[in-house]
């Protein structure tokens, strides 16, 4: 699958709120996910491994009290990487309602699957 294409459908995957989903179509096993430094507590932070990547979302879902919105930008591609902003309108458990702003990068590997993500964001 070229990068454009995986992009393209992890894109229209989360917009349909299927990330599960997209990360077990477009991922490769070993993936990593990474998260600005000083994330906020209590999150899994960088994580290596398909399952880790799993849990950290299962867990991010489970702190999530109501979603009220959210969209994520048609992605840019260059050379073998793609990046997408994304926003969240939820009210989380912890914190109440927040407004979630990112980037969020990602790079395919020559397998055409995704070996990586990384999100960018102000923390605090």
């Amino acid at each position: 699958m070229s990068v454009e294409t995986v992009a393209k459908r992890l894109v229209a995957l989360c917009r349909e709120g299927k990330y599960e989903e997209a990360q077990k179509e477009l991922y490769a096993k070993n993936a990593e996910s990474i998260e600005p430094e000083g994330a906020p507590p209590g999150s899994m932070g960088n994580v290596k491994g398909l399952d880790a990547i799993f849990e950290k979302g299962k867990q991010f879902q489970a702190s999530i009290e109501q979603v009220h919105g959210g969209s994520i930008s048609d992605p840019i591609v260059a050379g073998n990487w793609f990046s997408c902003s994304m926003t969240l309108d939820v009210t989380m458990k912890q914190y109440g309602r927040v407004n979630m702003t990112e980037i969020c990068v990602y790079h395919v590997n020559k397998d055409g699957k995704v070996d990586k993500e990384q999100f960018f964001y102000d923390v605090g």
